[in-house]
Parts: C-alpha cells; structure tokens; sequence
C-alpha cells in the first residue's frame, strides 16, 4: 500500500480552494473504528492521513465491555484530548467505522465540541442494523459484542434511532459487497454484510458515496481512503477516483 499516493492522488482530484488548503499543520484526525475491532483496523487510514499532513489519534477503545453511553465519551474524549495536545490551535476531523459513527453521534448529542472539524462515517448504522436485531437472538451474540451491540438494531432499544440529525458537517461511505454471505443475505440489498445501504444514509448528509467494499474491510480499501481525503480537504467527494 503506497499511503503517500493517497495523498497525492487527494490533492489531484480535489484541487486546492487556497493556499491553506496545501497546509494540515495545524489540524488533526481521530480515528475510531469499529464493534469488536481495534485501533490495527485503522491502521491503513493513519498512515494515509499521515502522509497528506495530518496529526492523527487513532483510538482504541473497549467495544465489546460497555454500552454505548459509556464507550462514547471514553472514546471522543480520549481522541480530542490527544489532538488538542498534538495540533491545540486547529479544527479536529473524525474518521469513524461502524460503531465509532454512533460514538461521536451519541457524544454531539450530549454535549458541543467547538472545535470540531468534517467527519468521515464509514459504514454507519444510522437507521441501525437489522443484522444486530437476527444476530442477538443466537447464543453467544453478547459475549461477541458485548452490550453496545445489543444497542444498534432497530428495536425499542436502538441507540441510532433515538438520536437527533448531527449539527456537524459530515459525509458518509457506505460499502454493497460482503464476505459474509449468510448476513447478506438476510438483511436488503444492496448491503455490505452488516448494514444496508439505506441504513447508512441520515439527514444532513454534506456528501454520500456507496463503493464496492465489505463492512469488515472498508476502511482499508484504497476508493473509501481517497474519498475520506478528499473530504476532510474540501468538504466534498469527487466525482470519480483516478
């Protein structure tokens, strides 16, 4: 993986809008990935971001051990405390998988972040996930996901459907292939094997892309790492990738 072509291949497509948009010295990303993964998962991403100029926190955070009342501010709290101490004076961007989406949504809701930058949702259960609901019902759902999992259907407990539109700026990617054949084809198509497209989707959206990626591997594929920097730099996808 060529991470610094990412960043070439960002600043081709979207062009600068003036010459500070040639400068991330001052502006940072944190990066929050998904239920039952960690921080490895956005490894690819960091170094993307890295190489385009960014300070990056990529968090880790214990997904399976808590609800997502507490795993949101363990998690944005610990990421904006480390961009505030890497670049103190910028705005502070988010990348966000899966659950990290809700995270940050969950923590807006509660509370404001001034210096909250553009944000990045990779394969979000806004609407949440039928998948959680079919999946809860099978012994050992719990111990793989502990109880935010329980948390992201579309039941009476579904954290994603009690939350407000964000008031942030923010763009989603949501991923129509699978390497889970069973769950796609339980949930609507198109879906990427945990989420279906239209569930990603939320009002408010600045910008949106559906790609050829699975839910457990698009945060590593090259298309969805293109359009996150291209994003955060201008506020807008492309409307192709080189």
């Amino acid at each position: 993986m060529n991470v610094a072509l990412y960043a070439v291949l960002a600043f081709s497509m979207t062009g600068p809008s003036s010459a500070t948009d040639l400068d991330r010295s001052k502006e940072c990303v944190v990066l929050l990935h998904g239920m039952a993964r960690t921080e490895r998962s956005m490894v690819p991403m960091e170094k993307a971001l890295t190489a385009a100029g960014y300070a990056v926190a990529n968090v880790g955070y214990p997904s399976r051990e808590h609800p997502i009342a507490l795993l949101a501010p363990l998690a944005v709290d610990e990421g904006v405390a480390e961009c505030r101490r890497l670049r103190p004076d910028g705005p502070i961007h988010f990348v966000t998988h899966s659950l990290g989406g809700i995270l940050l949504r969950y923590y807006t809701n509660e509370q404001r972040l001034d210096d909250l930058g553009r944000v990045v949702m990779l394969g979000p259960p806004n609407n949440g996930s039928a998948a959680a609901d079919k999946w809860r019902l099978l012994p050992g759902f719990d111990f793989i996901n502990g109880p935010a999992g329980s948390e992201l259907g579309k039941g009476d407990d579904s954290v994603p459907l009690k939350l407000g539109a964000p008031t942030f700026e923010f763009a989603v990617i949501a991923g129509d292939r699978s390497i889970d054949p069973v769950t796609y084809v339980m949930l609507d198509k198109p879906n990427d094997g945990r989420v279906t497209v239209d569930d990603t989707k939320l009002d408010g959206m600045s910008d949106f892309r559906q790609v050829h990626a699975s839910h457990a591997f698009m945060m590593r594929d090259r298309e969805v790492i293109e359009l996150t920097l291209a994003f955060l730099a201008n506020g807008r996808f492309p409307d192709e990738i080189q």
